[in-house]
């Protein structure tokens, strides 16, 4: 493995009163692939950064493969940045931005040309080496970018939102091209992105950050499946959630897990219904739930299946719910249905139909139509508990 394990101790910075970032620790394994994922201001450009050597915290650790480095500046730390502006030299061949830092270096000619050709090679760049970036489309010059990033042959790639300034469908490909690149080299990515499609679809694992904290660290199943604050729910995905207290907890057996005790939690859910619409969800003893609590618990879109009639199902871990539907949106491959659930029209859920055979190819569910929702109590997540 050519990547380095970055770690990351209680790392705190602010700007005057501001503060950025607030005691962050963080591990980063040697050759991961790994997202920085959070809104705009939430720190984490100012992480990558201070990997980078471009600002000092004020206070915490930061070492590469045990080595503290940050008493370096950038330029003399194993690691290279790839800029959301591309920040090529307009006035130079992709050829020679490739190769201005080998020339800086002392190589000769030759070595230039072989590792040029090299890096050009893995970024699929062959027979554009005479160009200028004015000639470049957008997605080229990201190209330029990392071939001239990785000439360097860097421990580290730090990624500073570099898709950001592409459209949606290029941003797509240049994702797959990354993955690729990464698997090619093997060092480690460190990346910085708001966009959660992003970040799911590359990423080993992944921090989810927000106000100078980090929230959540894991990989993008569990970060998705199982999210362990409210903000991480919202912010990953789409999903509905809800405020419930526990009315009763109940041994059951589900899983084969060893070490981990089921239960099977009912709920009472005041905002669905004015007489308390009951839900259940299924926990684990690592919850710590106990009767009288309030929680807030999620349901993805997708998990919720739509229908005109009654489910006839008598499994007990079934939740169902009646309810009026307030906004159908067709996108071809799937409908996206609002649902009025309670006596508000302020509670809205959210169900995703998938589109999956020429049966599907249009909604046979229609705006003010009366419909059942229902949910697995394994697909509902408590993601905080309240009191």
């Amino acid at each position: 493995m050519k990547g380095s394990d970055v770690v990351i101790g209680g790392i705190s910075k602010s700007f005057g009163d501001f503060e950025v970032l607030k005691d962050v620790s963080l591990e980063i394994k040697k050759g991961e692939f790994f997202s920085l994922l959070g809104p705009s201001g939430c720190g984490k450009t100012t992480l990558l950064r201070i990997i980078a050597g471009f600002e000092h915290p004020d206070k915490g650790t930061l070492t590469l493969d045990g080595d503290d480095v940050l008493s370096l500046p950038p330029n003399k730390r194993p690691t290279n940045t790839v800029f959301q502006n591309y920040a090529l030299f307009p006035h130079l061949s992709v050829f020679e931005n490739v190769a201005f830092s080998p020339k800086l270096k002392g190589a000769t000619n030759a070595q230039i040309k072989d590792k040029v050709d090299q890096y050009l090679s893995l970024v699929r760049l062959e027979g554009h080496a005479e160009k200028m970036p004015s000639q470049l489309s957008g997605g080229m010059k990201q190209r330029v970018a990392i071939a001239r990033a990785l000439i360097n042959e860097p421990r580290v790639l730090l990624l500073d939102e570099p898709l950001s300034a592409l459209d949606a469908k290029l941003r797509q490909h240049m994702l797959i091209e990354l993955d690729r690149i990464h698997d090619e080299i093997g060092i480690t990515f460190i990346y910085v992105t708001h966009d959660q499609q992003e970040a799911l679809s590359v990423s080993d694992r992944l921090a989810v950050m927000n106000q100078g904290d980090i929230l959540q660290i894991g990989s993008p199943h569990e970060i998705y499946e199982s999210p362990a604050k409210d903000f991480v729910a919202r912010f990953i995905g789409d999903t509905n959630l809800f405020d419930g207290i526990i009315t009763k907890v109940e041994k059951v057996k589900l899983h084969d897990y060893e070490g981990v005790t089921e239960y099977m939690v009912d709920l009472d859910v005041p905002e669905l219904s004015s007489s308390s619409q009951k839900g259940k969800i299924k926990v684990t003893d690592v919850d710590e739930v106990k009767e009288g609590q309030k929680v807030s618990f999620t349901v993805r879109p997708e998990k919720i299946v739509i229908t005109k009639e009654k489910p006839a199902t008598k499994r007990d871990d079934i939740n169902v719910l009646q309810g009026i539907v307030d906004e159908p949106i067709y996108s071809g491959f799937q409908t996206k249905f609002y649902v009025q659930a309670g006596e508000t029209d302020k509670t809205l859920i959210r169900v995703i139909k998938q589109h999956a055979n020429y049966s599907d190819e249009g909604p046979d569910i229609r705006w003010k139509d009366s419909v059942y929702l229902s949910w697995s109590a394994v697909d509902g997540y408590i993601v905080e508990v309240k009191s």
